[in-house]
């Protein structure tokens, strides 16, 4: 589905059918393309389905990339269709485990926020910007829906900004204030009756528009592509004529983390890296009726994983293993 097709033009049962068909022809995919299918079912309204998909996950012989992402999705759907029990029960293992990944951290205290549980989202927002923001350097881009969502519930409470609340602030690229868009008052106007109140609220959300086109067109992260040292040697070796791309791998490495800072640096969001293997490139440029050897394939390549769910963000979170796979930390490797 592409990212700019009106909801009410898709059929998302049968998307939901055709991502668990491609999960299964792509099975190192299957998380990915699973956790897609179950949000096009809870969109059809098939929220007892959308279970059934996060438990077949969760029940996964091979292991998950992201348990807790998985658990975080299931209870805020099991609490929609009132399973709040269950719901409240994950969403407090969750809380317990402390994953060190913001998304199932926004998961939870959104669906604690949505059923007016006010005080319990902003804990939880609260405990995950305590975890997962410590040393007083710039919060990467995954982290700042904790700080927005921070700012939006301590709004709605009324409590005073702290210094969170301020780096939220400053982190926010909109010309309309997070003061403004989390104001209680607006929020409660999109259920009013007066026409009036809608009129203006509707002016605002006009003016933000813009700022939110480029984000809601690049659905997928800008990905660079990471060639292990095994899998490197052996493309070198199938295929020599990629030698001027990859002189070495100490400097692939190089380049893969200047590239990045440099986007970084742009202010391009949604960074992230893609590991590459070469049966899968064969089998990509042979679905482009090329040779493995076009160096213009790569670029593609890489395109083709991040769309396929296979990116993972970049920077790594404080304390995670650096992205070239040594057994340092990223930040005495190559984040020094």
């Amino acid at each position: 589905m592409r990212p700019d097709t009106p909801a009410e033009n898709v059929d998302h049962t049968a998307e939901a059918a055709r991502l668990e068909r491609t999960a299964g022809l792509y099975p190192e995919d299957a998380e990915a393309l699973l956790l897609r299918a179950a949000a096009h079912l809870e969109l059809a309204g098939d929220r007892p389905a959308a279970t059934t998909l996060y438990d077949r996950l969760l029940s996964s012989i091979d292991g998950l990339e992201s348990p807790a992402l998985v658990r975080a999705l299931k209870a805020s759907n099991l609490w929609e269709y009132d399973h709040e029990a269950e719901a409240r029960a994950i969403i407090d293992g969750i809380r317990t485990s402390a994953p060190r990944d913001p998304a199932p951290w926004v998961i939870v205290a959104e669906a604690l926020e949505s059923h007016d549980e006010l005080e319990a989202a902003e804990q939880t927002f609260t405990e995950a910007t305590s975890l997962l923001l410590t040393d007083g350097a710039e919060p990467p881009y995954s982290t700042h829906p904790l700080l927005f969502g921070r700012h939006r519930v301590r709004r709605m409470l009324g409590l005073a900004h702290d210094d969170w609340d301020t780096l939220a602030d400053t982190l926010h690229s909109s010309p309309v204030s997070l003061d403004e868009l989390h104001d209680p008052k607006r929020v409660w106007s999109l259920g009013s009756d007066n026409p009036a109140e809608l009129e203006a609220e509707i002016s605002r959300l006009r003016a933000e528009l813009g700022a939110y086109r480029e984000a809601l067109s690049r659905p997928f992260p800008v990905a660079v592509l990471h060639w292990p040292t095994s899998e490197l040697e052996e493309l070198l070796s199938a295929y020599p004529g990629l030698a001027s791309e990859y002189p070495s791998h100490g400097e692939h490495l190089t380049t893969i983390e200047s590239s990045l800072r440099e986007l970084a640096s742009s202010g391009t969001p949604n960074l992230g890296i893609v590991t590459g293997t070469v049966p899968s490139y064969e089998a990509f440029a042979a679905s482009e009726g090329a040779s493995p050897e076009d160096g213009t394939l790569l670029p593609q390549y890489a395109t083709t994983l991040a769309a396929r769910g296979r990116a993972v963000v970049w920077p790594p979170q404080r304390g995670a293993d650096c992205w070239c796979g040594s057994p340092q930390d990223y930040t005495t490797c190559h984040g020094a």
